[in-house]
C-alpha cells in the first residue's frame, strides 16, 4: 500500500480551519502542517489542533504532496504558482483567482506540469445536489436564489465572485452549452462592489437561467429550481432537501401521485423526495481530489471548470459595471 499523501494548508482563517478539521478525516491523506501570516492566529490554531505551523508558505510547500490554498482570493495566484512549479497538487478555494489573467496563468501552469488542481466549488458536493445527479437533467429554464446575511469575510470581491459563482459553476456543469447572451444589474450597498445582483443567462441550446444573489439579506436562502420537459426539480442547498415533480405514464407505488385532466387527456403527476446522502461536503471534495491524484483522473471541479465559471462571472461584472446603483 502506498504512503498517504502529505497535505499542507495555506491560510488558517474561516475556511482554512474547516479544511484543517476535515483533512484529518480524509483517508490516504496526512496533514503535516499549515501556514498563516497572522502570528497570533497561527499560534492559536497550532495549539487548538496540535498541528505544526510552518514559518513560511514556501517551507510548507516543500514538505507536501498536496497544497490546500485557503488564503484570500487575491493570494490564490501567488500560492498556486509556487505550489505548481514545485510539482505539488493543488486544492484552491473558489474563485480560482482574483483576475482572468491570473486564472489563465494557473490553467497554463497546471497543464504544463501535469499536476491535479481542484477548485473549491463545494456546492457540487452538497448532499441535495448529489441526491438528484442520477437524473437525466436537461433543464430549459433555471431559477436561482442565493441570499446571505452580511459578513465582512469575502468582501474583497463582489457578490458575483463571492456567492453567485457557486451557482454559475453548477449551472454550467448541468447545462453543458455555450453562453449566448448575458444581461445583468447590480447594486452596491455596504461595500464598493455589487452586494446584490440579478442576472439572466441565455445558452446556445435555448436554456435560460435567472440568478439572484445578495449578501445583505435578512434571511439565508440557497435554492435552485430546474424546469425541463415533463419535470421540475427543486434543490435546497441550505436545508439539504430535494424534490422531483414529473409527468408519468402511470402511478408508481414508491411516489405520491395524482391524476389531472389536460387538453390532451388524463396525466399522472408524481412527486418524489429523493433520499439525501449523509455526507460532509467539504470532506467529500477533499477526498475527491485525493482520488483524482491516485487514479490520475480529472478532478470533479478542475482548473478549467474554475476558469469557465470565472469567465461567465467576469462577463456579468462587465455588464453591471456601467449600470451600478449606489456608490
Amino acid at each position: 500500500m502506498s504512503e498517504p499523501l502529505k497535505v499542507g494548508v495555506i491560510g488558517a482563517g474561516y475556511l482554512g480551519k474547516y479544511h484543517i478539521e476535515n483533512w484529518r478525516s480524509v483517508k490516504d491523506a496526512k496533514l503535516v502542517g499549515f501556514y498563516d501570516p497572522d502570528q497570533a492566529n497561527a499560534i492559536a490554531v497550532s495549539d487548538k489542533y496540535e498541528l505544526p505551523c510552518f514559518e513560511s508558505g514556501e517551507d510548507l510547500i516543500e514538505h507536501c504532496d498536496v497544497v490546500d490554498i485557503a488564503a484570500p482570493t487575491d493570494h490564490h495566484a501567488f500560492w498556486c504558482e509556487k505550489a505548481i512549479k514545485k510539482g505539488k497538487h493543488v486544492f484552491v478555494e473558489k474563485p480560482l483567482a482574483a483576475s482572468m489573467q491570473e486564472a489563465r496563468r494557473i490553467v497554463e501552469l497546471t497543464r504544463e506540469s501535469g499536476v491535479r488542481l481542484q477548485v473549491g466549488h463545494v456546492e457540487r458536493f452538497n448532499p441535495a445536489l448529489l441526491a438528484v445527479q442520477h437524473l437525466d437533467l436537461h433543464p430549459m429554464f433555471i431559477e436561482v436564489h442565493r441570499l446571505a446575511q452580511f459578513n465582512p469575510r469575502g468582501t474583497e470581491v463582489s457578490v458575483i465572485l463571492d456567492l453567485m459563482i457557486h451557482d454559475i459553476d453548477i449551472i454550467l456543469s448541468i447545462v453543458k452549452s455555450g453562453v449566448k447572451n448575458i444581461s445583468a444589474s447590480g447594486v452596491t450597498v455596504l461595500t464598493d462592489t455589487p452586494d446584490i445582483a440579478n442576472v439572466r443567462i441565455e445558452f446556445d441550446n435555448g436554456c435560460v437561467a435567472n440568478l439572484t444573489s445578495s449578501r445583505i439579506s435578512m434571511k439565508k436562502m440557497r435554492k435552485i429550481r430546474l424546469f425541463q420537459k415533463d419535470a421540475y426539480i427543486g434543490i435546497d442547498f441550505l436545508e439539504k432537501k430535494a424534490e422531483v415533480i414529473k409527468l408519468k405514464e402511470e402511478a408508481d407505488e414508491k411516489t405520491f401521485s395524482f391524476d389531472i385532466d389536460t387538453p390532451t387527456g388524463k396525466k399522472t403527476i408524481a412527486i418524489a423526495t429523493p433520499t439525501i446522502p449523509q455526507v460532509n461536503a467539504i470532506q467529500r471534495e477533499l477526498e475527491s481530489l485525493i482520488a483524482s491524484i491516485r487514479n490520475q483522473t480529472r478532478p470533479v471541479v478542475s482548473e478549467m471548470d474554475g476558469l469557465l465559471a470565472m469567465e461567465v462571472a467576469h462577463q456579468i461584472l462587465e455588464k453591471i459595471a456601467n449600470n451600478v446603483v449606489g456608490h
